[in-house]
């Protein structure tokens, strides 16, 4: 291929991810694997157009903080505060468990007592910036096992930096890592610096500042943008990784009354963003390294793709959770990061293992990557497929979870409301004020602890599980109401409403159901799926504004009789 200029190169890439993601569209196949696609395809494995590497790093760091800052910005303190020791049992569980028998797994193997060292770190990292891509793509980020999921992996990214240290204290140039050296003690300061930099800005400056931006909404947008990167370039200095900087940022604007306005506006530039971010990640993948240990990538990467999932499951499920949340959270750390190629390719730099080891490492990223992106996106059919295998690590007479579960007594509701978003909620609190009892549920546990402060009854839980929907009081129920947003663009193109008609009838329902639907051919399928009330949001306000703007036009002729007769003469 010629030589490209940086901008040409940019278009070239551009135009082969929309070409390859169309392709993976049509296939019903995740957008990340095309994009990673295209990234083996232009590096130097392949056509070799990747030659603005300082221009491309720059995009992906870039929406890196983004997209960490995207999800800062909807973390609720109280759920944190609920989360963090289930976070930090899992994080630090999941990294014990894979070192310790990744590297009896080298030894096995032949590798040595360095490079299976080497191998076990580099395997104890996962991709945070791929799960949190999918799982905001599934609309699951809010859900408890997402938060748990980002709680994990937040303790993850500080074994990442704890690993970089001690590779800078034995000699390792931190320069080419993007994670400053320095002692345990310093990041650990500079962390808790961060956070109370985060706590005054919230307290004397958040407010008032977007208050007086929000004038511009252009210039509100822009400096978030400039936030998340000034605190990722901040975390990256000190040794906290970008990661962490941009999560920060975003938690500084969490509290701020336009927080929503925010992240509707810069979602579609972290996903143009985060393209360079996978086609980066796929540039780096060199194929030429993959002939060797074929055998022991192959085992290395069942282990990582069995292994993690079951010590996450097995470690939730003795804190208390439910098999499903155990296994939804464990799918997410299902496979390595970027930094595991960085890791060894480190250990390469100085010797302490062969180019051999790197090729192992690379291979094992390849495979657990695709493979993980494909049982995260279609994680709910996987758990329905070995729920019957799970109940091991499941606690019997324990809470379905600690923090949500049990929040109502066994008792009649007349109507059972599922998504306890703005229409749910609205409709829920119209119900409640006119004396009829109703139960709303919802699977984001902040859309729960909404809805109670509202004074409402509310339970948390998945309505696509058999077996929590089994369990609601649908005895005397005369309505079970379904708001849940289904998005046709999703990943696994699911429809929750469906499966919900299906569970709730097998459970012994009787009542009549009611749907929203945002478009007439969905009504029309919801209709032949057995809903006997189609709720569509935008027709019935438009409708209700008609009426209500109808009476007033009619209210104001009565009150101005020349406007009145000029109406008969003309009508």
């Amino acid at each position: 291929m010629p030589i490209l200029t940086s901008f040409a190169e940019v278009a070239l890439l551009l135009a082969m991810a929309a070409g390859i993601g169309l392709i993976g569209t049509l296939a019903r196949q995740p957008l990340i694997v095309s994009f990673i696609a295209v990234g083996l395809i232009a590096g130097p494995s392949a056509l070799d157009v990747v030659r603005s590497d300082a221009q491309i790093d720059l995009l992906s760091e870039l929406g890196i903080a983004v997209l960490l800052f995207l999800v800062g910005i909807k973390l609720d303190v109280k759920l944190i505060r609920s989360l963090g020791v289930v976070s930090v049992m899992t994080g630090l569980g999941q990294v014990m468990f894979t070192a310790f028998f990744g590297y009896l797994i080298g030894l096995a193997l032949g590798l040595g007592h360095i490079t299976s060292l080497y191998v076990a770190v580099a395997l104890t990292f996962s991709s945070t910036i791929i799960i949190v891509k999918l799982l905001s793509d599934k609309r699951e980020i809010d859900a408890l096992h997402g938060q748990i999921a980002l709680g994990f992996l937040i303790v993850q990214d500080l074994v990442v930096v704890l690993a970089m240290i001690v590779l800078s204290a034995i000699g390792i140039g931190a320069s080419d890592t993007g994670h400053g050296g320095g002692s345990v003690v310093m990041v650990l300061a500079s962390g808790l610096a961060l956070v109370a930099v985060v706590v005054l800005f919230v307290r004397y400056a958040a407010n008032p500042l977007t208050e007086r931006l929000a004038r511009a909404p252009e210039l509100l947008v822009i400096f978030a943008i400039a936030l998340a990167a000034m605190f990722a370039a901040v975390g990256d200095f000190v040794g906290l990784g970008k990661e962490v900087g941009g999560l920060m940022a975003g938690i500084a604007l969490a509290s701020t009354p336009y927080r929503e306005t925010i992240a509707a506006r810069l979602a579609p530039l972290r996903d143009f963003l985060l393209l360079f971010f996978f086609i980066a990640l796929g540039a780096t993948l060199d194929l030429s390294l993959l002939g060797t240990h074929v055998i022991g990538a192959i085992l290395f990467s069942l282990f990582v793709l069995i292994g993690n999932p079951l010590i996450v499951l097995a470690i939730m499920g003795a804190m208390g959770y439910r098999k499903r949340t155990g296994f939804l959270a464990g799918l997410t750390v299902a496979q390595i990061s970027e930094f595991s190629l960085i890791f060894v390719a480190m250990g390469v730099s100085i010797g302490h293992v062969t180019e051999d080891a790197l090729g192992l490492v690379t291979m094992v990223g390849l495979v657990t990557i695709a493979a993980s992106t494909y049982m995260i996106t279609y994680s709910h059919q996987l758990y329905a497929r070995f729920e019957p295998l799970l109940g091991v690590f499941e606690r019997k007479n324990t809470p379905r979870e600690p923090s949500e579960a049990g929040a109502h007594a066994p008792s009649s509701y007349r109507i059972i409301i599922f998504g306890l978003g703005r229409f749910g909620t609205a409709i829920g609190l119209r119900l409640h004020k006119r004396g009829i009892r109703v139960l709303g549920v919802d699977f984001n546990p902040q859309a729960v602890r909404r809805w109670r402060d509202l004074g409402l009854e509310a339970d948390f839980g998945d309505a696509s599980d058999p077996e929590f929907v089994a369990e609601l009081p649908f005895r005397g129920a005369e309505w079970m109401v379904s708001t849940v947003p289904i998005h046709p663009t999703g990943l696994s193109h699911e429809d929750t409403r469906r499966t919900l008609i299906q569970l709730a009838r097998t459970a012994g329902f009787s009542g009549r159901i009611a749907a929203a639907s945002h478009s007439s051919g969905d009504s029309e399928a919801l209709s032949g799926a057995g809903v006997d009330l189609v709720l569509e949001p935008f027709q019935d306000a438009a409708d209700r504004a008609v009426e209500l703007l109808s009476g007033a036009v009619a209210e104001d002729r009565t009150d101005f009789p020349e406007i009145a007769a000029e109406g008969r003469a003309t009508g």
